[in-house]
């Protein structure tokens, strides 16, 4: 279905990437792009199935590595003591738990929240976290549950992040914590490859640059602190002798192919 730009409201989007079945645009007024017409959310759920969790599996320690790296970069650990003495630990979108279940081992108490239910089922049952089956609107969480929220390549698969962000807000504590990664559409790999960008796909309705996400979040009424980016070069892509120096480039120009961002809920 064919909608409004998220960011500012506006229906006047302009042709963008045409990628085949499906079609990004741009807003003429802030600049956003998105899918236009979109699909709807009941049929990107269904491919959150048994392939998705067999190469979430597969992939989950490289992906917790990425993960730590982000909270690393974004300097959450220098806050983790304090936080964890006032809150639990919130994952969306947690998959088979392995950053929750790393967390827990740090003393967080944690919870997860996922849609694929195979992935939910098997952190349940083989990491030992507790996990909502179902999307965040339909978590049993109370407000200010949380000190502490994580969530990785989620929000650019929602169909109205402002809304998402808006829930994020009531679950945190004040003074809590959110960290968000998405690709990130200003950064160097997106303006090399424009429509053929590994991110252009079916399944991300939006795409973010990184300053519009800080201005989203700020708008949704958190203070960012801080915002980092990797990855210069797809692995595929580019010799290693090739990659190595441009992926530090782009992550010391904070121009990379991914970006991460802290933000606080105020007091």
């Amino acid at each position: 279905m064919s909608v409004p730009c998220v960011m500012c409201g506006l229906d006047a989007a302009r042709p963008y990437w045409d990628c085949g079945a499906y079609r990004f645009v741009r807003c003429s007024r802030c600049g956003h792009v998105y899918q236009n017409p979109q699909p709807v959310f009941d049929d990107l759920k269904l491919r959150y199935d048994e392939q998705y969790f067999s190469y979430e599996l597969d992939n989950a320690e490289p992906y917790y590595r990425l993960m730590q790296l982000g909270l690393r970069d974004l300097g959450f650990f220098e806050h983790e003591r304090q936080l964890r003495n006032r809150g639990a630990f919130l994952d969306i979108g947690c998959a088979t738990g392995v950053l929750l279940q790393r967390m827990q081992r740090r003393g967080w108490s944690v919870q997860g929240i996922e849609i694929c239910e195979p992935a939910a089922r098997y952190a349940i049952q083989n990491r030992g976290v507790a996990v909502h089956l179902g999307p965040i609107e339909q978590a049993p969480f109370a407000g200010s549950s949380f000190a502490a929220i994580h969530c990785s390549h989620v929000i650019e698969h929602l169909p109205d992040p402002r809304l998402f962000l808006q829930h994020i807000l009531r679950l945190l504590l004040p003074g809590g914590l959110v960290v968000i990664v998405t690709p990130d559409r200003s950064g160097f790999q997106a303006r090399l490859f424009g429509s053929r960008w590994r991110s252009a796909i079916a399944d991300h309705v939006h795409l973010f640059s990184s300053r519009q996400l800080c201005d989203l979040l700020q708008q949704s009424g958190f203070a960012v602190l801080r915002k980092r980016s990797w990855g210069g070069l797809a692995a595929a892509s580019a010799p290693p002798w090739l990659k190595r120096p441009v992926d530090r480039l782009a992550k010391r120009a904070n121009v990379g192919d991914v970006c991460a961002i802290l933000a606080q809920k105020p007091q």
